[in-house]
Protein backbone atom coordinates (compact mmCIF):
# COMPACT_ATOMS: atom_id res chain seq x y z
CA UNK A 1 0.00 0.00 0.00
CA UNK A 2 1.25 3.26 -0.63
CA UNK A 3 1.62 6.18 1.63
CA UNK A 4 0.05 9.08 1.59
CA UNK A 5 3.39 11.34 1.93
CA UNK A 6 5.03 9.28 -0.83
CA UNK A 7 1.80 10.11 -3.22
CA UNK A 8 2.27 13.67 -2.29
CA UNK A 9 6.39 13.71 -3.01
CA UNK A 10 7.83 16.00 -5.79
CA UNK A 11 8.86 12.56 -7.87
CA UNK A 12 4.87 11.18 -8.02
CA UNK A 13 2.87 14.06 -8.53
CA UNK A 14 5.70 14.87 -11.34
CA UNK A 15 4.72 11.16 -13.05
CA UNK A 16 1.90 12.96 -13.03
CA UNK A 17 2.67 15.74 -14.60
CA UNK A 18 1.88 17.92 -11.58
CA UNK A 19 3.76 20.88 -10.63
CA UNK A 20 5.98 21.19 -7.81
CA UNK A 21 8.50 23.13 -6.15
CA UNK A 22 11.72 21.39 -8.28
CA UNK A 23 13.08 18.96 -10.02
CA UNK A 24 12.82 15.33 -8.70
CA UNK A 25 15.82 13.32 -9.74
CA UNK A 26 17.02 9.93 -9.01
CA UNK A 27 19.44 7.73 -10.94
CA UNK A 28 19.48 3.76 -12.87
CA UNK A 29 22.66 2.50 -10.93
CA UNK A 30 22.36 4.65 -7.65
CA UNK A 31 23.09 1.48 -6.34
CA UNK A 32 26.26 0.10 -7.89
CA UNK A 33 29.93 -0.31 -8.33
CA UNK A 34 30.84 2.87 -8.09
CA UNK A 35 29.74 3.03 -4.15
CA UNK A 36 32.62 1.41 -2.27
CA UNK A 37 29.95 -0.03 0.28
CA UNK A 38 28.59 -1.52 -2.38
CA UNK A 39 31.79 -3.04 -3.63
CA UNK A 40 32.48 -4.55 0.12
CA UNK A 41 29.11 -6.28 0.30
CA UNK A 42 29.93 -7.48 -3.92
CA UNK A 43 33.50 -8.82 -2.13
CA UNK A 44 31.25 -11.24 -0.15
CA UNK A 45 28.46 -12.37 -2.22
CA UNK A 46 27.60 -12.95 -6.22
CA UNK A 47 25.58 -10.24 -8.21
CA UNK A 48 22.95 -13.11 -8.53
CA UNK A 49 23.02 -14.09 -4.72
CA UNK A 50 23.00 -10.07 -4.10
CA UNK A 51 19.86 -9.81 -5.92
CA UNK A 52 17.95 -12.90 -4.04
CA UNK A 53 18.37 -11.95 -0.90
CA UNK A 54 15.69 -9.71 0.38
CA UNK A 55 18.03 -7.97 2.81
CA UNK A 56 20.63 -7.58 1.23
CA UNK A 57 18.96 -6.03 -1.56
CA UNK A 58 16.86 -3.63 0.59
CA UNK A 59 20.16 -2.76 2.28
CA UNK A 60 21.99 -1.51 -1.21
CA UNK A 61 18.64 0.33 -2.17
CA UNK A 62 18.10 1.92 1.08
CA UNK A 63 21.71 2.79 1.43
CA UNK A 64 21.90 4.29 -2.17
CA UNK A 65 18.63 6.81 -1.16
CA UNK A 66 20.42 7.64 2.23
CA UNK A 67 23.85 8.64 0.61
CA UNK A 68 22.58 10.64 -2.10
CA UNK A 69 19.04 12.19 -1.29
CA UNK A 70 17.13 11.42 -4.17
CA UNK A 71 13.80 11.40 -4.60
CA UNK A 72 13.49 7.84 -4.92
CA UNK A 73 14.63 4.55 -4.55
CA UNK A 74 14.63 1.74 -6.83
CA UNK A 75 14.61 -1.61 -5.57
CA UNK A 76 17.94 -3.86 -6.60
CA UNK A 77 17.68 -6.54 -8.93
CA UNK A 78 17.84 -6.96 -12.48
CA UNK A 79 15.71 -7.21 -15.68
CA UNK A 80 16.40 -10.77 -16.45
CA UNK A 81 15.62 -12.49 -13.26
CA UNK A 82 12.44 -13.66 -15.21
CA UNK A 83 14.44 -15.43 -17.60
CA UNK A 84 16.15 -18.06 -14.69
CA UNK A 85 12.62 -19.43 -14.11
CA UNK A 86 11.40 -20.01 -17.39
CA UNK A 87 14.22 -22.47 -17.69
CA UNK A 88 17.12 -20.41 -19.78
CA UNK A 89 19.48 -20.92 -17.47
CA UNK A 90 20.75 -17.31 -16.25
CA UNK A 91 24.50 -16.86 -14.72
CA UNK A 92 26.61 -13.83 -14.57
CA UNK A 93 30.08 -14.36 -15.63
CA UNK A 94 32.98 -13.14 -13.41
CA UNK A 95 34.10 -9.80 -14.85
CA UNK A 96 31.38 -10.27 -17.58
CA UNK A 97 28.08 -9.75 -18.46
CA UNK A 98 25.01 -11.96 -18.09
CA UNK A 99 24.95 -15.60 -19.70
CA UNK A 100 21.99 -17.62 -20.80
CA UNK A 101 22.69 -20.99 -20.66
CA UNK A 102 19.31 -22.16 -23.01
CA UNK A 103 18.90 -19.95 -25.66
CA UNK A 104 16.16 -19.82 -27.71
CA UNK A 105 16.19 -20.96 -30.81
CA UNK A 106 13.28 -22.92 -32.42
CA UNK A 107 9.77 -22.48 -32.25
CA UNK A 108 10.26 -25.90 -29.97
CA UNK A 109 12.09 -23.52 -27.80
CA UNK A 110 9.29 -21.07 -27.31
CA UNK A 111 7.05 -24.09 -26.64
CA UNK A 112 9.27 -25.32 -23.95
CA UNK A 113 9.21 -22.31 -21.50
CA UNK A 114 8.52 -22.76 -18.00
CA UNK A 115 5.63 -20.71 -17.08
CA UNK A 116 6.38 -18.31 -14.45
CA UNK A 117 4.65 -17.45 -11.01
CA UNK A 118 6.25 -14.21 -9.91
CA UNK A 119 4.99 -14.51 -6.80
CA UNK A 120 6.55 -18.27 -6.10
CA UNK A 121 9.12 -17.99 -8.20
CA UNK A 122 10.65 -13.96 -8.14
CA UNK A 123 9.08 -14.18 -4.34
CA UNK A 124 12.23 -12.76 -3.46
CA UNK A 125 12.10 -9.89 -5.39
CA UNK A 126 8.84 -8.87 -3.85
CA UNK A 127 9.89 -9.41 -0.27
CA UNK A 128 12.75 -6.90 -1.04
CA UNK A 129 10.27 -4.12 -2.26
CA UNK A 130 8.03 -5.19 0.94
CA UNK A 131 11.48 -4.48 3.23
CA UNK A 132 12.39 -1.81 1.33
CA UNK A 133 9.29 0.16 1.39
CA UNK A 134 9.06 0.14 5.09
CA UNK A 135 12.66 0.50 5.32
CA UNK A 136 11.73 4.21 3.73
CA UNK A 137 9.53 4.64 6.38
CA UNK A 138 6.84 5.94 3.53
CA UNK A 139 8.52 8.91 2.89
CA UNK A 140 10.74 8.22 -0.21
CA UNK A 141 8.61 6.05 -3.38
CA UNK A 142 10.35 3.01 -4.61
CA UNK A 143 10.66 2.20 -7.81
CA UNK A 144 9.77 -1.40 -9.12
CA UNK A 145 11.17 -2.66 -12.28
CA UNK A 146 10.98 -5.40 -15.11
CA UNK A 147 12.57 -5.84 -18.59
CA UNK A 148 10.31 -4.91 -21.72
CA UNK A 149 9.58 -8.15 -23.43
CA UNK A 150 11.46 -7.18 -26.65
CA UNK A 151 15.13 -6.86 -24.58
CA UNK A 152 14.11 -10.01 -22.46
CA UNK A 153 13.41 -11.76 -25.94
CA UNK A 154 16.37 -10.49 -27.50
CA UNK A 155 18.82 -11.58 -24.37
CA UNK A 156 16.67 -15.11 -24.37
CA UNK A 157 17.74 -15.20 -28.51
CA UNK A 158 21.16 -13.97 -28.02
CA UNK A 159 22.37 -15.74 -25.25
CA UNK A 160 23.52 -12.89 -23.94
CA UNK A 161 25.17 -9.23 -24.99
CA UNK A 162 25.27 -8.80 -28.19
CA UNK A 163 26.05 -5.98 -31.49
CA UNK A 164 23.72 -6.57 -34.25
CA UNK A 165 21.17 -8.66 -32.75
CA UNK A 166 21.11 -10.93 -35.54
CA UNK A 167 19.88 -13.88 -34.00
CA UNK A 168 16.81 -12.18 -32.78
CA UNK A 169 16.08 -10.47 -35.92
CA UNK A 170 16.10 -13.48 -38.10
CA UNK A 171 14.14 -15.20 -35.87
CA UNK A 172 11.82 -12.32 -35.40
CA UNK A 173 11.27 -11.63 -39.55
CA UNK A 174 11.50 -15.42 -39.92
CA UNK A 175 9.71 -17.27 -37.67
CA UNK A 176 6.55 -14.81 -36.97
CA UNK A 177 4.12 -17.04 -35.21
CA UNK A 178 7.53 -17.79 -32.58
CA UNK A 179 7.71 -14.35 -32.27
CA UNK A 180 4.24 -13.41 -31.57
CA UNK A 181 4.13 -16.57 -28.87
CA UNK A 182 7.34 -15.61 -27.26
CA UNK A 183 6.48 -11.80 -26.90
CA UNK A 184 2.89 -12.36 -25.77
CA UNK A 185 4.48 -14.79 -23.03
CA UNK A 186 7.35 -12.29 -22.36
CA UNK A 187 4.51 -9.50 -21.93
CA UNK A 188 1.88 -11.86 -19.87
CA UNK A 189 4.76 -12.33 -17.47
CA UNK A 190 6.42 -8.76 -16.99
CA UNK A 191 2.75 -7.38 -16.91
CA UNK A 192 1.82 -9.92 -13.81
CA UNK A 193 5.57 -9.48 -12.25
CA UNK A 194 5.21 -5.82 -12.00
CA UNK A 195 1.96 -5.74 -10.72
CA UNK A 196 3.01 -8.08 -8.17
CA UNK A 197 5.70 -5.17 -7.36
CA UNK A 198 3.04 -2.75 -7.41
CA UNK A 199 1.17 -4.92 -4.61
CA UNK A 200 4.44 -5.52 -2.84
CA UNK A 201 4.70 -1.96 -2.08
CA UNK A 202 6.35 -0.36 -5.59
CA UNK A 203 4.84 3.15 -5.96
CA UNK A 204 5.80 3.28 -9.56
CA UNK A 205 7.28 1.05 -12.18
CA UNK A 206 9.53 1.79 -14.82
CA UNK A 207 10.15 -1.03 -17.35
CA UNK A 208 13.60 -0.99 -19.25
CA UNK A 209 13.72 -1.51 -23.13
CA UNK A 210 17.65 -1.28 -23.40
CA UNK A 211 17.22 -2.84 -26.95
CA UNK A 212 14.79 -1.67 -28.00
CA UNK A 213 16.89 0.95 -30.10
CA UNK A 214 18.03 -1.38 -32.97
CA UNK A 215 14.89 -1.76 -34.34
CA UNK A 216 13.31 0.68 -37.06
CA UNK A 217 10.93 2.20 -36.64
CA UNK A 218 8.65 0.25 -38.85
CA UNK A 219 10.11 -3.02 -36.97
CA UNK A 220 8.78 -0.72 -33.90
CA UNK A 221 5.71 -0.65 -34.56
CA UNK A 222 5.24 -3.89 -36.06
CA UNK A 223 6.75 -6.38 -34.35
CA UNK A 224 6.55 -4.64 -30.40
CA UNK A 225 4.41 -2.05 -30.34
CA UNK A 226 0.97 -4.06 -30.27
CA UNK A 227 2.50 -6.34 -27.18
CA UNK A 228 3.77 -3.20 -25.71
CA UNK A 229 0.66 -1.58 -25.55
CA UNK A 230 -0.82 -4.81 -24.23
CA UNK A 231 1.69 -4.69 -21.42
CA UNK A 232 1.35 -1.22 -20.32
CA UNK A 233 -2.94 -1.13 -20.13
CA UNK A 234 -3.01 -4.12 -17.97
CA UNK A 235 -0.84 -2.09 -15.29
CA UNK A 236 -2.14 0.79 -16.19
CA UNK A 237 -3.97 2.56 -13.45
CA UNK A 238 -2.29 0.86 -10.65
CA UNK A 239 1.10 2.64 -10.12
CA UNK A 240 2.97 5.54 -12.73
CA UNK A 241 4.64 4.08 -15.23
CA UNK A 242 7.78 4.85 -16.86
CA UNK A 243 8.98 3.39 -20.42
CA UNK A 244 12.83 3.91 -21.28
CA UNK A 245 14.63 2.98 -23.62
CA UNK A 246 18.47 3.68 -25.02
CA UNK A 247 18.94 5.24 -28.78
CA UNK A 248 15.61 5.49 -29.60
CA UNK A 249 15.06 8.62 -30.71
CA UNK A 250 13.09 7.52 -33.85
CA UNK A 251 11.05 6.03 -31.70
CA UNK A 252 9.73 7.94 -29.71
CA UNK A 253 6.46 8.82 -31.65
CA UNK A 254 5.22 5.35 -31.50
CA UNK A 255 6.47 4.77 -27.90
CA UNK A 256 4.04 7.50 -26.89
CA UNK A 257 0.99 5.73 -28.48
CA UNK A 258 1.50 3.63 -25.16
CA UNK A 259 -0.32 4.70 -22.13
CA UNK A 260 2.72 4.91 -19.82
CA UNK A 261 2.81 8.36 -18.26
CA UNK A 262 6.44 8.83 -18.78
CA UNK A 263 8.93 7.98 -21.71
CA UNK A 264 12.47 8.14 -20.77
CA UNK A 265 15.37 9.26 -23.17
CA UNK A 266 18.81 9.47 -23.49
CA UNK A 267 21.35 11.75 -24.14
CA UNK A 268 21.31 11.56 -28.01
CA UNK A 269 18.33 13.99 -28.42
CA UNK A 270 17.68 17.40 -26.21
CA UNK A 271 15.41 16.70 -23.79
CA UNK A 272 13.12 19.86 -25.68
CA UNK A 273 12.85 17.42 -28.49
CA UNK A 274 12.40 14.90 -27.01
CA UNK A 275 9.56 16.03 -25.43
CA UNK A 276 8.28 17.71 -28.29
CA UNK A 277 8.37 13.80 -30.11
CA UNK A 278 6.62 12.36 -26.74
CA UNK A 279 3.77 14.98 -26.56
CA UNK A 280 1.28 15.44 -23.79
CA UNK A 281 3.40 12.86 -21.54
CA UNK A 282 5.95 13.38 -18.47
CA UNK A 283 9.41 12.69 -19.38
CA UNK A 284 12.63 11.08 -18.07
CA UNK A 285 16.34 12.12 -18.41
CA UNK A 286 18.26 12.80 -20.21
CA UNK A 287 22.05 13.74 -18.75
CA UNK A 288 25.15 11.59 -20.33
CA UNK A 289 26.65 9.47 -17.50
CA UNK A 290 30.26 9.98 -18.35
CA UNK A 291 29.24 13.98 -17.90
CA UNK A 292 29.74 12.59 -13.45
CA UNK A 293 33.49 11.72 -14.50
CA UNK A 294 34.03 15.56 -14.94
CA UNK A 295 34.73 18.24 -12.89
CA UNK A 296 32.09 20.17 -10.75
CA UNK A 297 31.58 23.29 -13.62
CA UNK A 298 31.19 20.61 -16.18
CA UNK A 299 28.45 18.84 -13.91
CA UNK A 300 26.77 22.44 -13.27
CA UNK A 301 26.85 23.51 -16.98
CA UNK A 302 25.51 20.74 -18.36
CA UNK A 303 22.72 19.91 -15.73
CA UNK A 304 21.58 23.30 -16.42
CA UNK A 305 20.81 23.01 -19.96
CA UNK A 306 19.19 19.90 -19.68
CA UNK A 307 16.69 22.46 -17.00
CA UNK A 308 16.36 25.08 -19.46
CA UNK A 309 15.27 22.47 -22.32
CA UNK A 310 12.48 21.61 -19.56
CA UNK A 311 11.69 25.08 -18.83
CA UNK A 312 9.93 24.15 -15.73
CA UNK A 313 6.75 22.22 -17.73
CA UNK A 314 5.57 19.87 -15.18
CA UNK A 315 6.02 16.53 -16.34
CA UNK A 316 10.19 16.36 -15.80
CA UNK A 317 12.07 13.84 -13.68
CA UNK A 318 15.76 14.54 -13.84
CA UNK A 319 17.77 11.23 -14.71
CA UNK A 320 20.90 9.67 -16.52
CA UNK A 321 20.47 9.16 -19.83
CA UNK A 322 21.49 5.25 -18.46
CA UNK A 323 23.02 4.40 -15.30
CA UNK A 324 26.15 5.53 -13.67
CA UNK A 325 29.19 4.34 -14.69
CA UNK A 326 31.23 2.10 -12.24
CA UNK A 327 34.37 4.77 -12.60
CA UNK A 328 32.12 7.61 -11.45
CA UNK A 329 33.30 9.84 -8.17
CA UNK A 330 30.33 8.91 -5.58
CA UNK A 331 30.79 12.74 -4.32
CA UNK A 332 30.25 13.77 -8.05
CA UNK A 333 27.08 11.75 -7.97
CA UNK A 334 25.35 13.24 -4.65
CA UNK A 335 26.30 16.79 -6.29
CA UNK A 336 24.50 16.63 -9.11
CA UNK A 337 21.46 15.54 -7.10
CA UNK A 338 22.28 18.74 -4.59
CA UNK A 339 22.68 20.81 -8.13
CA UNK A 340 19.70 19.32 -9.61
CA UNK A 341 17.85 20.64 -6.78
CA UNK A 342 19.02 23.75 -6.11
CA UNK A 343 18.98 25.17 -9.73
CA UNK A 344 15.15 23.82 -10.37
CA UNK A 345 14.03 25.25 -7.38
CA UNK A 346 10.64 27.17 -7.91
CA UNK A 347 8.77 28.95 -5.51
Amino acid sequence: MVSTSQLDSVFIKSLKRELVNYTPVWLMRQAGRYQKEYRDIRSRVGFLELCKSPELACEVTVMAVEQLGVDAGIIFADILLPLEPMGLGLRFEKGGGPVLDNPIQAVKDVEALQEVVPERDLDYVLQAIALTARALDGKTPLIGFAGAPFTLASYAIEGGGSRNYERTKRLMYNEKEAWDALMRRLSSLTGAYLIAQIKAGASAVQIFDSWVGCLSPSDYSTYVLPHMKELIAAVKGRAPIIYFGTMTSGLLPLMSQTDAEVIGVDWRIDLDEGWRLIGEKGIQGNLDPIVLQSDRDEIKRQTKIILDKAAGRAGHVFNLGHGVLPETPPDNVKYLVEIVHILSGRS
